[in-house]
């Protein structure tokens, strides 16, 4: 029988139980493929309480993001307008303003609620 996950011992049993569920083949809506389904939702809902991830910080997310799209320095001052403006930005001396975030949120895909955090 399933129930809420509770403590660090129950964790680590269902986890093995969801490997071993991945280890077969199932055929979906079968009893094994709901038993996974709904230990997947568990583990995550434990997760989410007791393995809190931080945000980054927006610097960092952004200089990531850049990292991982090859972006040159260049693409983002004309995202965010001038090159001596990118470089403030990047190096901390000005903070992102409401239309810069807008504009990386759409061009970097860096989610708002990491660009609005303070730095």
């Amino acid at each position: 029988m399933l129930r809420p996950i509770k403590n660090e011992q129950q964790y680590e049993d269902a986890l093995e139980r969801v490997y071993a569920l991945m280890q077969k083949e199932m055929t979906e809506g079968s009893k094994e493929s709901d038993e996974l389904e709904v230990l997947s939702i568990l583990i995550k809902e434990y997760e989410s309480e007791h393995y809190v991830v931080p945000q980054p910080n927006p610097l960092d997310a952004i200089k990531f993001r850049m990292e991982q799209m090859n972006m040159s320095d260049a693409e983002l001052s004309d995202i965010l307008g001038y090159r001596s403006r990118k470089s403030e930005i990047l190096s901390g001396k000005r903070k992102l303003n409401l239309a810069m975030i807008r504009k990386i949120r759409e061009k970097l895909q860096i989610p708002a609620e990491v660009l609005i955090q303070a730095y």
